[in-house]
This record gives C-alpha cells, sequence and structure tokens, in this order.
C-alpha cells in the first residue's frame, strides 16, 4: 500500500479516466446496436453491460498490480459488431453459448503458450480482412444516417476531422459532446427515458448449437486473438514493456468464461485507449504507469455499478446520433484493417475475397458471413500460394560410344 501511495500521481489517474471514458463514447454503442438488433430487453443489456464493465475493472487492477504495468482490459469491439448481424438470428442463450466456447479456446492458448505459434500461422491479411468485413456496415451507416438527419451527423463528421487533426486521441469523445449538445438543442434528446438506477446481474442459460460454434465462437476467437490481443501486445512492447501474453490472454479468458452467462462477449487487452495510459502522458517515469491501469479499472467498476443509468442515456439519443457516433468510432479500426488485408501483395485477393464475403452479410448452411468470410479466404490463400511443383526436366539422352571413351 506504501508503494501505491508513493507512485501516485494525478497524471495517471487521469489517463486512465480519459481511457475508460473513450472506450464508452465508442464501442458501448455497438453493444447497444447489437442489443436492439436481437429486441433485447433492458435489463438483460443492463447486465451486459455491468458484466463487461466489471471484468474489465477487475482485471485491470489486479493485473496492474501483479505486473506493475499499464494493463488496460476492455470488451471486444469487433465481437461487438459480430453480434450485431447475429443477435437477430440466434437467441441471447446460443450467443452466451458461443461466448463460453471462444473463452475456453482462447484460455487454452493462453495457457499453452502458443500464442505467437498460432499469429504467425494465421494469414494476418485474411484476419484482417475479416475484420474490416465485420466493421464495414458500421462505416457505410454513419452516411447513410445523415439522410435521417444532416445537420446533427455532419456537425458530428466536421468536428470529428478537426479534432483527428489537432487532437487525434480525444476525437471520438468530442464526437459524442457535439452530438448529445445538438441533440439536447434541437429537442431531440429523449429526456423522459432517463433513470438512474443500479445495475443488477441477469443470468442467462447458455445453449449450444454446433452452426452458433462455427458461425460465432470461431469468428469470435479470430478476431479477439488478431484484432486485440496482437495490438494491445504491441502497445506494450512499444513502451519497452516485456510483460509476457499468455497470462494476459488466460486471465481474459477466465474472466469471460465467469461473466458470460451475465453477458459478457469477450474481455481482452485495450489498444487505442491502452496507449493513453503506457505513454509518457501517465508519467514520465514508464515503473509508474502502472497507476493508470488501476485507475482505468476503479473507473469501470464504478460506471459499470450504475449500468442501468447508462442503458437509459444511450436509449435517449436519436438514432442518427448512435449511428453517426458507432461509424466515427471505429473509422479508425476500419482503415486499420483494410491497411493491413491489402499490405501483402500475394494475399491482397484472399484478403480481398474474405472482405466481401464477410461484408456481404451471407448466411449459408445456418453459418455466419463472418465464418464463411474465413472459409473461402482461406481456400483462396491455399490456392493461390500453394507452390507448385517443380518441372521434370527432360531425361538426357543415352552417351554414345565416343562420348564415354572420351569420358574416360
Amino acid at each position: 500500500m506504501k508503494t501505491l501511495l508513493r507512485d501516485l500521481s494525478l497524471s495517471a489517474v487521469v489517463a486512465g479516466f480519459i481511457a475508460t471514458v473513450i472506450s464508452y463514447a465508442g464501442p458501448l454503442v455497438i453493444i447497444f446496436q447489437a442489443a436492439k438488433a436481437g429486441g433485447l430487453a433492458h435489463d438483460v443489456l443492463s447486465s451486459w453491460i455491468w458484466s463487461i464493465s466489471i471484468g474489465s475493472g477487475i482485471l485491470g487492477i489486479v493485473l496492474s498490480l501483479r505486473y506493475k504495468v499499464p494493463i488496460i482490459i476492455a470488451w471486444s469491439a469487433p465481437g461487438s459488431a459480430l453480434l450485431v448481424t447475429m443477435l437477430p438470428d440466434i437467441s441471447m442463450n446460443q450467443a452466451v453459448g458461443a461466448y463460453l466456447v471462444s473463452s475456453l479456446i482462447i484460455l487454452l492458448v493462453g495457457l499453452s503458450g502458443a500464442f505467437d505459434k498460432i499469429i504467425h500461422k494465421l494469414p494476418a491479411a485474411i484476419s484482417a480482412g475479416m475484420l474490416a468485413g465485420i466493421l464495414f456496415r458500421f462505416g457505410t451507416g454513419l452516411f447513410v444516417s445523415v439522410k435521417e438527419q444532416p445537420w446533427l451527423v455532419l456537425a458530428m463528421f466536421g468536428t470529428y476531422l478537426m479534432f483527428k487533426r489537432v487532437m487525434p486521441r480525444y476525437a471520438v469523445m468530442a464526437v459524442l459532446v457535439v452530438g448529445v449538445a445538438m441533440a439536447l438543442a434541437s429537442g431531440e434528446l429523449h429526456r423522459e427515458a432517463l433513470v438512474i438506477g443500479l445495475a443488477v446481474p441477469v443470468w442467462i442459460t447458455p445453449e449450444f448449437s454446433w452452426q452458433v460454434m462455427l458461425g460465432v465462437a470461431f469468428p469470435l476467437v479470430m478476431v479477439a486473438l488478431t484484432g486485440q490481443f496482437v495490438p494491445g501486445m504491441a502497445v506494450l512492447r512499444n513502451d519497452g514493456y516485456q510483460t509476457p501474453a499468455s497470462p494476459l490472454i488466460a486471465s481474459s479468458a477466465l474472466g469471460t468464461m465467469l461473466l458470460a452467462p451475465f453477458g459478457c462477449h469477450g474481455l481482452n487487452l485495450a489498444a487505442i485507449t491502452a496507449a493513453i495510459c503506457s505513454g509518457k502522458e501517465s508519467h514520465e517515469d514508464p515503473r509508474k504507469r502502472y497507476i493508470a491501469g488501476i485507475s482505468g479499472g476503479v473507473f469501470y467498476l464504478l460506471l459499470g455499478v450504475f449500468g442501468a443509468t447508462l442503458v437509459s442515456i444511450f436509449t435517449a439519443f436519436p438514432a442518427a446520433l448512435v449511428a453517426a457516433l458507432a461509424g466515427l468510432a471505429l473509422l479508425a479500426a476500419i482503415g486499420g484493417a483494410l491497411s493491413a488485408a491489402m499490405s501483402v501483395p500475394e494475399d491482397r485477393e484472399a484478403a480481398l475475397i474474405t472482405f466481401l464475403v464477410t461484408a456481404s452479410g451471407m448466411s449459408f448452411l445456418g453459418l455466419s458471413a463472418a465464418f464463411w468470410g474465413l472459409i473461402f479466404g482461406i481456400a483462396a490463400h491455399l490456392l493461390l500460394t500453394l507452390r507448385r511443383p517443380p518441372a521434370l526436366l527432360p531425361a538426357s539422352p543415352p552417351a554414345s560410344l565416343d562420348e564415354e571413351q572420351t569420358a574416360r
């Protein structure tokens, strides 16, 4: 405790607070869209928010204290985006079954120490293409919403571009502030929906279906490993922290398994918000930046307790504001995924196929577009990069008697 108090600093606490607010400003909107698509009741949605917040908070505090490193745990935004397309076709009970299976697979990856080997085996361009396809509809939804409320959406878009130029880290938070301010000024904010209440966990009995396992659990594992843990570890390594990946992956997966029956779809290392806590803005001394991880965890716990209040706040937002905020919050992720998908020349066509299949939203044999995107992409990768056997050289004609004698 004395060490903790000695290392405590205002800059680290503020960094943790900002990281938490940014996590709620953008990615949380996607969960509301998924809940709306699935027709979930408010108490189930409140439990979902409670579970991901409590899980992120406890893991962030425990892991930051254990390794003295600013570790930020958050929920999987790509996983939330995948559920937007899936929840209309599956029940929440089946989704919870998929959460348990995907977290079990990730737990085994973490315990076995096979993370680096698996990542090297998976074609990075294919994974990036699938991620870009999952997020694609949110990018287009941003501009589709212009038709509903042009001034609101265009103001948010303009704010995003301006802050991206001068203060890119706070662009999404600025967009949220401007959007809410304009909704208030125009009377579009449904104040009657606002309530102050604590979240109450709701038990959701898991159901297991092989179609859901392949269509949801398998893509969830892929986006968690390649879209979350890889950049999350890269952020830590970039700031000089050599914390082993395996215990972080295993801890996140175990937390997901325990909280999945209450709605938690996936906990993993944060990347963008983690950079705020692991950089110099948090503290000049890298050994004291772990306070930012603890601070972020505490704020997650506080906001998670008031999950019902968060539900009412986002319910009060106009639909166009939610769509625009989700699209703008994911623009950088979409751009990064597309760039990674097209960055390997020999895998470019396979990655494009993965992206198109996933973005199409197709469903075949009860399996999701994300699953088929991976299957088509990997098949294309294997067929296009498979080495051809070397051509057989024509047999040399038998040497003449004169040639044999000369050789002797």
